[in-house]
């Protein structure tokens, strides 16, 4: 089975919170989604909603899941049905123009997780290998760092840190990155926005996910540590912890 929590806070300076979580269990499995919206009074939480909403209609339509290969055409498919509905949305309504969202996602069997991911929100895994990040940011300090130009540290407080190259929504077409990983008893997915990982270094997050014997309390308590460290920024995530399934219970 899977032991789960999501949480999604406005943060400490931002009058909306323009993040949205989704967590969907049926017989195929689980899906799980953080979406962190952007673009205009209020359409960040538009863009991200929709998507949250549209694919828990999808993942309720679907009646089983057999192997990554079908975990990871499902996504492909259902992420480009999402991204013409809010694209047309904002063409169609003037209010919401220009708006998108990242999305991160986590379709969970019981042997397997597919990661699927567009923008800068993650996805992070603490198995026996040790703690993880298993997404690449779609987003301009991150290319700058991959071709040499900025150093890691450098990027962290870079002035267009928040430019995006991807996002779901915002054209016709969008790529999305695809992953698919074993998942072992006592592995731990994290799946956050940006007001997370901006604001608690890996090192912390694996500490605190190392250390966790309630996913409630830490969930809390990593909201906690952005906020602590400004709060800038609405704060989301989503854990699931692989556990050993007991004689009796269903499983996931």
């Amino acid at each position: 089975m899977v032991d789960h929590v999501f949480l999604s806070d406005r943060g400490k300076v931002r009058q909306h919170n323009e993040d949205s979580v989704g967590f969907f269990q049926n017989n195929a499995g689980i899906l799980a989604i953080v979406a962190d919206g952007m673009g205009g009074h209020l359409a960040g939480d538009v863009a991200s909603q929709m998507t949250i909403s549209t694919f828990k209609t999808l993942w309720e339509e679907e009646p089983a899941i057999n192997g990554p290969g079908e975990a990871e055409n499902w996504l492909r498919q259902k992420v480009a049905e999402v991204n013409k509905a809010v694209y047309e949305h904002s063409v169609s309504h003037s209010e919401c123009q220009g708006m998108g969202t990242t999305i991160v996602t986590a379709l969970v069997t019981k042997t397997y997780a597919t990661i699927g991911h567009i923008g800068d929100s993650r996805c992070y895994l603490l198995n026996n290998s040790g703690f993880n990040q298993i997404t690449q940011d779609h987003s301009l300090v991150n290319e700058l760092v991959k071709s040499g130009q900025i150093s890691k540290e450098d990027a962290e407080h870079h002035p267009r840190k928040n430019v995006l190259l991807r996002a779901l929504g915002t054209e016709q077409n969008v790529d999305l990155d695809l992953k698919t990983i074993e998942m072992d008893d006592n592995d731990l997915l994290l799946l956050c926005s940006d007001g997370l990982s901006n604001k608690v270094t890996d090192d912390i997050l694996e500490k605190e996910l190392s250390q966790s014997d309630d996913l409630t309390k830490t969930a809390h308590e990593l909201v906690q540590l952005a906020n602590d460290n400004g709060g800038e920024d609405n704060i989301s995530l989503i854990m699931l912890k692989k556990t050993a399934h007991k004689l009796g219970e269903d499983s996931c």
